[in-house]
């Protein structure tokens, strides 16, 4: 266990350096000059390559990167070409506000799909299973910004119950603060709640099949404890590793949520520095979210071997 958590931690360290080429690469492909947009209505050549020399665009690709690179190492992200604000404190900040959404959607999410899915799998064929794969097909077909307007005109405009736009910290204000969450956690996990459950039904009615599940009923174990002690170990492995992915889903569906319900989260403020071609804003945001997916998965494949004891070997 020792060797494959070394083994793991090792591997990311590529993976990372990776993400950070393919981000710095990726946004010096996207036509636009940042300086034309630092510089504005201001038509001078000379004051326009004096800012791009400021900024280091003046120099090849190869030393610009490094010198990107030695910055982000030492934790300087650099600074915002729309706020002048500090990338990093800027991306911390609002990122605070996208975990809020993200981390509570995946949380229900799970505490629902997972009883939801096995609940489907022991009622195989039954009219309770066709009706909960209704429930995921009509979930799934549902993008997560058009499930958010549905909620702000239903909960919001027709029947005045909850906030629609802004956002309240809970640090200031805890009731204030969790009636703006309620939409867009609700808006965003509807569909990874059914590709959970999708997965864990699918998953448990393998593992119902398995002889020592015939086995453990014909000792005479209860139905319960048959489907939560001995299936539901096997049948949440691989569903562990799609949580994973699902992070990264979240993240990006954060970016739509927040713009429809306009919080103040990392989502909006990467969309804001893509439009004003802030360089620091986009290359940070995209840093810090590859960063936390990579590192997701790592927690994900470190808790794999709970739950399937062969991955050990």
């Amino acid at each position: 266990m020792i060797a494959f958590t070394i083994k793991r931690l090792l591997q990311t360290v590529p993976t990372l350096l990776l993400v950070a080429v393919m981000v710095f690469t990726m946004i010096r492909l996207v036509p636009g000059d940042p300086a034309v947009v630092l510089v504005g209505d201001i038509n001078d050549p000379v004051i326009l390559e004096e800012v791009r020399a400021q900024m280091g665009l003046d120099e090849s690709m190869v030393e610009q990167f490094r010198l990107w690179f030695v910055k982000v190492i030492d934790g300087d992200l650099g600074v915002s070409l729309m706020n002048g604000e500090e990338v990093l404190p800027a991306l911390l900040q609002r990122f605070a506000v996208t975990a809020q959404v993200v981390l509570l959607s995946m949380m229900f999410a799970v505490a629902i799909a997972l009883p939801t899915g096995l609940l489907a799998a022991s009622r195989h064929g039954s009219a309770t299973d066709t009706g909960i794969v209704f429930l995921l097909v009509l979930s799934l077909s549902i993008p997560s910004f058009w499930a958010g307007i549905l909620l702000m005109l239903v909960f919001g405009v027709k029947l005045g119950w909850l906030p629609t736009i802004g956002y309240v910290s809970v640090v200031e204000n805890v009731a204030a603060g969790i009636q703006y969450l309620i939409l867009p956690v609700i808006a965003l996990l509807l569909g990874e709640m059914a590709t959970v459950t999708r997965m864990m039904r699918s998953t448990m009615l393998e593992v119902l099949g398995f002889d020592y599940i015939t086995h453990a009923r014909a000792k005479g174990l209860k139905e319960s404890t048959v489907l939560w002690r001995h299936a539901f170990p096997n049948a949440f492995a691989p569903t562990l590793t799609v949580l994973g992915l699902i992070l990264a889903s979240l993240l990006g569906g954060a970016a739509v949520i927040e713009t429809v319900f306009t919080l103040p989260g990392l989502g909006r403020f990467l969309v804001d520095g893509i439009y004003a071609r802030d360089y620091p804003v986009v290359q940070g945001a995209l840093l810090l979210v590859a960063f936390i997916y990579v590192i997701a998965n790592l927690v994900v494949d470190l808790l794999y071997p709970i739950f399937d004891p062969r991955v050990r070997l």
